[in-house]
């Protein structure tokens, strides 16, 4: 489809002027956002289609993808009603993986820093420093501080 005919950051599908058949770009445009808005990514190193996959499923398409993936790497594959629908990332998306929430930022999906509470010990001033830089990290990718 012309690039007119899309949107900027992830390529939906616009509707044109004088268009037949309005509903079918309207509902292709609504099965990739429904995807797309608080994505949970299954795995992150699959290259080749689930064989039990349901509706509303997604996946981070690995290197090498085969089958109905091929030629998909990098991107989210999305399960729908009317079969697979490929979105690439953007910056800035956030995804659940691996029971926690990721960013995706300079090509690649990054989660949260290992939160390892202070304990104990003979130098408590570094393990009191090592846990506020940490929190300080996931704060920032949380959106809620500028960390420096």
């Amino acid at each position: 489809m012309d690039s007119d005919f899309n949107s900027v950051r992830f390529a939906l599908p616009l509707l044109a002027a004088a268009q037949a058949q309005k509903e079918i770009t309207h509902n292709e445009a609504l099965a990739l956002i429904d995807g797309i808005i608080h994505p949970v990514i299954e795995s992150d190193s699959e290259s080749a289609p689930p064989v039990d996959a349901v509706a509303g499923q997604a996946w981070l398409v690995g290197p090498g993808a085969s089958g109905e993936w091929a030629g998909q790497d990098g991107r989210i594959a999305l399960m729908t009603g009317g079969g697979w629908r490929f979105v690439t990332p953007v910056e800035g998306m956030q995804a659940w993986l691996s029971g926690a929430r990721a960013v995706f930022s300079a090509s690649t999906w990054s989660a949260p820093p290992v939160y390892a509470a202070p304990d104990g010990g003979a130098v408590v001033d570094a393990e009191a420093r090592n846990a506020l830089s940490t929190l300080a990290s996931a704060l920032a990718m949380a959106g809620l501080i500028i960390a420096n």
